[in-house]
């Protein structure tokens, strides 16, 4: 009997001692991570502001899918939150502050107890490159936290990985959604032509790029400085495209609402009168417009089309690649001249 009194009574020190021992631990921590992804900070920012999409990139709901989310009234920015209940319990996260592509406040909720702080941060590095920070902190950890915490190894070792793994779960999808892209063909259209400034070159197809991009800024640059009004998007009017040898000749253009006489031999004016064409809309990034310009020539032959022998071929850009950081977004329309015995039937 004795024997089992000491045997309680060592239970109850070694009790009391752990007690003690949990209730000296620090009443704050904080966990961060960070993630380099491969996309503007607007795009992340985009993805990580609105709670409809944190389903498809937590590694808690990948853990647990059977967890049970409910989203807000307001999914997006300030006020925006969702809730969710799991295995383990229930919580909610609510965004309090953002400052819009460079960081976001949240406050996550987990049962009654004290509210944890979350931080985001969007660091560019480059106009294609973010440095992603993530962190959780309290001040006020309740003792069974506490307590669990020390058994899994500290905070860090049982938050961080599910940190980590999220990050690397949004580095996938993020990117994945940048390589969106869909072709649609709308047939036969009136292309109204009109004047439009332009410069133009040739060069090898490696290099069409970024002489194409260079080319359009000259001639945009021109417009501004001349305060001349442009009639629309930027195009791209093709004379010839060699393959064989590599080598492209075209003029990049901006529209004009008249004609006009320029100050500058590399600037020219030039007018596109009213055609029929077919037309392509590319919707997503430029690294698509192969296929969209095959798709377009493959459908002449399908309905009975013909191309015109010397008709204009354009490639315009009515979205502004540098205010339109995700490419799934860019729209491109295609123009090919039709024969017009073609087009008339």
């Amino acid at each position: 009997m004795k024997a089992l009194k000491y045997i309680l009574f060592l239970i109850l020190i070694l009790i009391i001692g752990f007690t003690i021992y949990v209730a000296v631990q620090p009443n704050s921590f904080e966990v961060k991570r960070v993630q380099t992804i491969n996309a503007p900070a607007e795009v992340v920012y985009n993805n990580v502001i609105d709670f409809e999409n944190w389903n498809s990139w937590s590694s808690w709901i990948e853990n647990d899918p059977e967890t049970v989310i409910t989203l807000g009234d307001k999914t997006k920015g300030v006020d925006g939150s969702y809730s969710w209940i799991d295995s383990k319990g229930k919580g909610k996260i609510k965004t309090l502050t953002t400052s819009e592509n460079v960081s976001i406040d949240q406050e996550m909720q987990l049962d009654d107890f004290a509210p944890s702080k979350l931080h985001w941060e969007f660091n560019s590095i480059s106009k294609s490159q973010t440095e992603v920070v993530w962190k959780i902190n309290s001040g006020n950890i309740p003792f069974m936290f506490k307590a669990y915490a020390l058994f899994s190894g500290g905070f860090d070792s049982m938050l961080g990985p599910d940190f980590e793994r999220s990050l690397e779960k949004l580095d996938s999808i993020v990117m994945a959604s940048m390589k969106v892209y869909s072709i649609k063909v709308d047939g036969i259209t009136q292309h109204g032509g009109g004047f439009y400034l332009y410069n133009t070159t040739s060069t090898k197809m490696d290099d069409f790029e970024n002489v194409m991009q260079n080319m359009l800024s000259k001639v945009s640059h021109y417009a501004q400085e001349n305060n001349i009004t442009t009639a629309g998007p930027p195009f791209i009017l093709y004379h010839k495209w060699d393959e064989t040898n590599n080598s492209v000749m075209f003029s990049s253009c901006i529209p004009t609402t008249s004609q006009i006489i320029t100050t500058e031999n590399n600037i020219l004016t030039g007018q596109l009168e009213s055609f029929k064409a077919v037309k392509t809309i590319l919707k997503g990034d430029y690294s698509n417009l192969k296929e969209a310009w095959q798709t377009t020539m493959d459908y002449f032959p399908k309905n009975g089309l013909e191309m015109a022998e010397l008709g204009p071929m354009l490639e315009v850009y009515v979205t502004d690649a540098s205010k339109t950081p995700n490419p799934a977004n860019w729209i491109t329309e295609i123009y090919i001249a039709v024969e017009e015995k073609q087009a008339l039937k």
